[in-house]
């Protein structure tokens, strides 16, 4: 069968691209919108929690229809574009009274996932103001953490879907494209990890690192309905050492070329960076490998 495009690594042929012009023919009077959930419906696109993965249907339409292999409606409505014009989290007032001595003195520490409830706003406003890459809104799975010792936070952590291509990970894996595409839901990215400034407690990084990731899987499984199996992360080198990745046991897996992922000139135009990564269960490459 004729392969007309590639979306997201799916093969479309031109029977789908048939299907999707009479799906339009027969519901001639729906938006783009409810077009993509009908056919997430029709092929069964979902996500692991059930819920229907109708923006990757839209853009599959949308590039079928940019190619002129199929005609969509004219849009009806243009959403302000929250990524394009996104207002920066609000600067909110803590307690900033310096904390220090020793890992025991310091207490018992919580953990607490943050991401859609009341305290979101103020790991946001946190991470804005305190954390040298600032906050950006992180898209599909992603979960936020704030560690407490007693009623006042010391440390943050984010963590979101892996990149679908990153070379040293892959090759440390063993991965092939196509068990790649299957079982990268099952790797979480470490986009932030923030000490708050004010806070001075030798150990206490990778201590929490540890813990961290021990009870990430069973975190992530309870929100998204499965558990991940390997963690990654990136180190500037030119800022940090990445002691406390290591001490906490992660390996390095390589460098990054300095390119970003929609680079179109094949030249380094960022700062090189460690690849870290780090094993969650002990048959990590046996679930990673499977297809």
């Amino acid at each position: 069968m004729e392969t007309l495009l590639r979306y997201r690594g799916r093969p479309v042929t031109a029977a789908d691209v048939r299907f999707i012009c009479d799906l339009i023919a027969a519901h001639p009077g729906e938006s783009r919108r409810r077009l993509s959930q009908r056919l997430c419906e029709a092929w069964d696109w979902r996500q692991v929690n059930g819920a229907l993965r109708d923006m990757v249907a839209r853009g599959l339409m949308l590039a079928l229809s940019r190619a002129g292999h199929i005609e969509l409606p004219a849009v009806r409505m243009r959403p302000r574009n929250p990524l394009a014009v996104r207002v920066p989290p609000e600067p909110m007032v803590v307690d900033r009274t310096p904390v220090a001595g020793s890992l025991r003195e310091l207490g018992a520490l919580e953990f607490r996932q943050v991401r859609r409830t009341g305290e979101e706003r103020l790991f946001n406003s946190l991470i804005a103001c305190h954390h040298y890459l600032g906050y950006t809104q992180p898209v599909g799975e992603q979960l936020k953490f704030m560690v407490y010792a007693a009623s006042r936070p010391v440390a943050l952590f984010a963590w979101s879907s892996a990149a679908r291509h990153l070379g040293p990970r892959d090759r440390y894996l063993g991965w092939l494209p196509r068990v790649r595409r299957g079982n990268i839901r099952f790797l979480a990215y470490n986009t932030r990890y923030l000490i708050l400034p004010w806070v001075s407690v030798p150990h206490l990084a990778s201590h929490l690192l540890s813990r961290m990731t021990r009870m990430l899987s069973a975190e992530w499984e309870r929100v998204y309905g499965h558990g991940v199996y390997f963690a990654e992360t990136f180190v500037d080198t030119t800022r940090h050492r990445g002691t406390c990745y290591r001490a906490a046991n992660w390996v390095m897996l390589g460098r990054t070329q300095g390119r970003g992922k929609d680079d179109l000139t094949h030249r380094p135009n960022r700062t090189f960076k460690d690849v870290l990564g780090l094993p969650l269960v002990g048959d990590f490459r046996e679930r990673l490998l499977s297809a």
